[in-house]
């Protein structure tokens, strides 16, 4: 009976901190919505300040400066449904609430697995939490500058080059370029993935060399389901990233692993 009254504990402050997640997600949604970011001038620096107004909201914001920055030229982003721009811009302040919430997502989480946890794991656990959310802004910018831009111009050329006017559903261009941005703010994580796996004992460091061309295989199959054409160009902005993030993670580990030898055999002859 006792373990089942512990059972419940568990799960009753599980549910607290996904209602709090939740709440913190429908918080930032919902402010993404009702407010829009005007400009002042402020002794000749534009800044910007919050004011409502739900039908030119931020999230519109943010999906006119994505047409603007990311839609080739001749490509019209039309609207084909009722309700599809506002589908879309609530699909645009989910992700923005998802990477601000972060820190609370991260911390809530923490503080549930941290009674199965030691000191050093939940510091652990607790020092990645900031490089993890910064890789995966990192990744997301980096899709949305260079990955994104060059697929759309690359896909849409061939409407171009056959003399076609070419129209651009609202809710496929919202869903295709968050589905980048997603999968490159992920694909960002896998050094930080690696150096975990290491650091917890899963595998060791010299795992990452010895299975390299599997992890290359892997890897390029995973950017080939990711695009969604099947010219085997496309892929490489995907596969290429990810690829060089394996490498660089497996470099690293191996330094970590070189330099804490050479401390210990620094400290050896001192302890005898």
């Amino acid at each position: 009976m006792s373990e089942l009254q512990g059972i419940y504990a568990h799960l009753a402050e599980l549910r607290s901190r996904i209602i709090r997640i939740v709440i913190a997600l429908g918080i930032i949604i919902t402010f993404m919505l009702t407010f829009k970011l005007a400009p002042v001038v402020v002794g000749g620096i534009t800044l910007y300040y919050p004011t409502p107004e739900p039908l030119h909201n931020m999230a519109a914001q943010i999906t006119n400066y994505m047409k603007e920055t990311l839609v080739p030229q001749n490509v019209q982003l039309i609207q084909t449904a009722p309700g599809q721009a506002f589908y879309a811009q609530v699909y645009i302040a989910a992700l923005v609430g998802l990477v601000v919430s972060m820190p609370i997502i991260v911390r809530e989480l923490t503080s549930f697995i941290k009674p199965a946890l030691s000191e050093s794991e939940v510091h652990a656990v607790r020092s990645i939490a900031l490089p993890a959310i910064a890789l995966f802004v990192t990744g997301a910018i980096f899709a949305y500058l260079t990955v994104i831009p060059f697929m759309l111009d690359f896909l849409y050329q061939y409407g171009e080059s056959s003399g076609l006017v070419t129209f651009l559903n609202v809710m496929d261009f919202v869903t295709f370029v968050l589905q980048f941005l997603l999968a490159f703010g992920v694909a960002f994580q896998l050094p930080l993935i690696m150096y975990a796996a290491t650091a917890s004992g899963i595998t060791d460091v010299q795992f990452w060399r010895r299975n390299i061309r599997y992890a290359f295989v892997i890897l390029v199959i995973v950017g080939a389901i990711v695009t969604p054409d099947g010219s085997g160009v496309t892929m490489w902005f995907i596969s290429g990233p990810m690829i060089g993030l394996y490498v660089v993670g497996m470099f690293l580990l191996e330094r970590r692993e070189r330099n804490t030898r050479r401390l210990k055999s620094e400290d050896t002859p001192k302890n005898k």
